[in-house]
């Protein structure tokens, strides 16, 4: 009994030691990082570039919800949580050198974007680092706006307030389950997720937005169902009110005439509430 104690104690001070070993490599690599106290202003500036306008903060919750949903759904938990999901990234990119194995969290995509860097397992564990930073030194909130403020929607279009505006002439905080649902789900593929081009495709990933939102608990089944319902009037802003297109995703630059998606169901009064 005796050895067997002295075993299980041998053993826990062993991981106990790796653990502090891999905490302290971990605290001195991000002390290497570059600091990230100029996020908003970058964030801004992307928005700046390309003729865009910021969200409220804390952003509406619909939109909120449908992003963090299909996203990053742990986005409210721990920074901690965000390097354990990043470790298995940097695994996959140890074996795909040149190749981004996806799967990023919210804080680290937007670390990606504000802070551009190369690919592999180097690039991967610096937009894990930044993204932990993010964490750390911004509220949740605050990381939310400038990650819907930074990323590009499609057609023109960068950030959200200029996406909701150019898809349906409204203002994020007015956008409807439908309409947020439909949003969420287009960063990441704008061009083939284009629901003026692809309208099939766009139903699809907003279907899957929805399931998502059911699936965290913030909508019901049937909230779920009566939001994908929703007739939804697609209206191309003017060319002048574009920003300039992301050059790695770019939507056509044709403006069709306004497109309707017409449903099975008529749209709830109350936007999908559940």
């Amino acid at each position: 009994m005796l050895c067997l104690r002295r075993r299980i104690a041998v053993s826990t001070a062993v991981v106990v030691g790796i653990a502090l070993a891999l905490l302290a490599a971990g605290y001195v690599y991000l002390l290497t990082l570059p600091g990230v106290g100029d996020a908003e202003q970058r964030a801004e500036q992307i928005l700046d570039e390309n003729g865009g306008t910021p969200v409220p903060e804390p952003p509406p919750a619909k939109l909120a919800a449908a992003t963090v949903s299909v996203e990053d759904e742990n986005f409210y938990s721990s920074a901690f949580l965000d390097v354990l999901k990043g470790v298995g990234r940097a695994a996959l990119a140890s074996l795909e050198t040149s190749e981004d194995p996806g799967g990023s969290t919210i804080a680290q995509q937007l670390a990606k974007r504000l802070y551009p860097h190369g690919g592999g397992l180097g690039g991967t564990l610096e937009e894990i680092g930044l993204g932990v930073k993010l964490s750390l030194n911004y509220s949740h909130a605050e990381v939310l706006a400038m990650y819907l403020d930074s990323i590009y929607y499609g057609n023109g279009y960068w950030g959200a307030a200029a996406a909701a505006r150019g898809y349906f002439h409204t203002s994020v905080a007015d956008l409807t389950w439908g309409e947020a649902s439909m949003l969420a789900g287009l960063p990441q593929a704008p061009s083939a997720y284009d629901p003026v081009h692809h309208l099939a495709l766009a139903r699809q990933r907003q279907r899957h937005v929805l399931d998502q939102l059911v699936v965290n608990g913030y909508l019901s089944a049937a909230a779920a169902d009566a939001a994908f319902a929703e007739r939804l009037p697609l209206k191309p802003a003017a060319p002048a009110a574009r920003g300039s297109a992301d050059p790695a995703t770019a939507a056509s630059s044709e403006s069709p005439a306004a497109t309707v998606i017409a449903a099975a169901k008529p749209s709830l009064n109350s936007a999908g509430e559940p």
